[in-house]
């Protein structure tokens, strides 16, 4: 299995604070998040803040598109951003035009979604789905279990490359020693540690334990 990426998810509700915590582990993580909120916030502004940055990184926009994916994927491409995420009850042209204006769009998989839609995704050309453990269902108690990681792996063997977020720290990590993990998605496991540099190296020297 090839080793996963660490991404870092810039879940910050104004910019200048975002770009003080990515300071610190910019350089150690694979993939740099603007967040939702972020986007939200800052728009377009923290897209090209971070591009300008980290000129080599890839770069998301976690734009979770469920609407007007051609112009929403126009403006995050023309910001800087190489991925952008799109919400799984999008229809599959609104998928397909978000495909046409990004380098790649990552689907993702909040509440109901179904094997027959995602090989809907997969046969539009969308090879990249994020499994979610969501903010919400983990302060409501819900953590990390089997179900979960059955269906990472029904979805990594349909052909995704999946990446997984949500509550995720260190010792997480080893619950998925056995899947083909493409990247690991992470917000305040490193930007709210008391120490996010040696929080990044952390995760990415544990990432390098288990998959070499």
């Amino acid at each position: 299995m090839s080793r996963p990426n660490l991404q870092v998810a810039l879940d910050h509700s104004d910019l200048p604070s975002a770009i003080k915590d990515v300071a610190a582990v910019g350089e150690i993580v694979d993939i740099v998040e603007v967040g939702t909120i972020l986007c939200l916030q800052a728009g377009e502004q923290a897209v090209r803040c971070i591009r300008a940055l980290y000129p080599d990184k890839k770069v998301v926009a976690d734009t979770k598109c469920a609407d007007a994916g051609g112009t929403v994927a126009k403006n995050c491409r023309e910001a800087g951003a190489d991925w952008m995420t799109v919400i799984c009850c999008a229809t599959i042209p609104t998928m397909e035009a978000a495909a046409k204006e990004v380098e790649e769009v990552q689907v993702e998989l909040y509440g109901d979604w179904t094997y027959e839609q995602a090989q809907k995704w997969l046969d539009a050309g969308i090879s990249q789905a994020i499994y979610h453990q969501s903010r919400d269902a983990l302060l409501a108690g819900e953590t990390w279990g089997e179900k979960d990681l059955a269906k990472v792996a029904k979805l990594i063997e349909m052909g995704f490359r999946v990446s997984v977020t949500g509550g995720l720290d260190v010792e997480t990590l080893k619950l998925f020693k056995d899947l083909a993990v493409y990247t690991f998605i992470t917000g305040r496991g490193i930007t709210a540690s008391a120490d996010p540099k040696q929080a990044a190296k952390d995760f990415q020297a544990e990432i390098k334990r288990i998959w070499g």
